[in-house]
């Protein structure tokens, strides 16, 4: 059974910091793309970053480049995204996700293995 479990949301301060985790079992993070994606209130699910492998190739929406990193230890099975500098607009549910196939690695309909989702707010 593949499972994906979110964590590290919490509330923060305009200008602060968060860590988001996502634990994955039986899957080997080594095999699949990995990628976060987040949802506003009101808002569409829009893709957040990336990536394929450590060292390899990584991927960043427009709002993220510059102050989020991505980041996957394989042998926890485990991917990370550090955010910086966080604004209130970055205020949302942010999912983890796996993808088998290659392909548009921005493409939310493209991903195999889902989490839960875990709640970050940002105050102004």
């Amino acid at each position: 059974q593949v499972q994906l479990v979110a964590s590290g949301g919490d509330l923060v301060q305009a200008g602060g910091s968060l860590r988001l985790s996502c634990a994955g079992s039986g899957l080997p993070f080594s095999s699949f793309t990995m990628g976060w994606f987040r949802q506003a209130t009101g808002k569409e699910e829009e893709f957040v970053s990336g990536i394929r492998r450590i060292g390899g190739s990584t991927d960043y929406a427009d709002f993220a480049l510059g102050r989020f990193t991505i980041s996957r230890d394989n042998a926890k099975n485990t991917v990370y995204l550090q955010m910086n500098n966080l604004k209130p607009e970055d205020t949302a549910v942010y999912y983890c996700a796996a993808r088998i196939s290659p392909g548009n690695i921005r493409n939310k309909y493209g991903y195999d293995y889902w989490g839960q989702g875990t709640r970050v707010t940002v105050s102004s």
